[in-house]
């Protein structure tokens, strides 16, 4: 389930940055979570696991057609490309007149899940 990012997730959304590579350094890592803060075209959400625990984070830029994935991170323990994929299936539920795009570090797993969507609509 997905959980829109407040101030009060600000903890929390920082420590699943900080398992990206490029959001390692700290002053990155302020500058990233104030662009998801004060610019309304970057949205952040929070993804609960079937415990009801916080396990994950994505990151989109959500303009009038399209949404870019930026990122998405999992706890060590929830990463696979199952939980992955059904965090892009419940942004496409919140988005379902958008085209889902990925930015470079999440093009292949955008194009895993429309490859998926595109299978399980055909039934082939």
């Amino acid at each position: 389930m997905l959980v829109k990012y407040k101030r009060s997730y600000e903890k929390i959304a920082m420590g699943f940055l900080s398992f990206i590579p490029d959001l390692k350094d700290l002053n990155t890592l302020n500058n990233e979570i104030t662009l998801y803060q004060d610019d309304d075209s970057h949205e952040l959400y929070l993804w609960k696991n079937e415990s009801d625990d916080f396990s994950g984070i994505v990151g989109l830029e959500v303009e009038d057609k399209y949404i870019v994935i930026r990122q998405i991170s999992l706890s060590p323990s929830e990463r696979g490309e199952g939980n992955s994929l059904a965090i892009l299936d419940e942004v496409h539920a919140l988005y379902p007149d958008h085209k889902m795009m990925g930015s470079f570090e999440t093009t292949k797993l955008v194009a895993k899940w429309e490859a998926r969507n595109r299978h399980q609509n055909t039934g082939v």
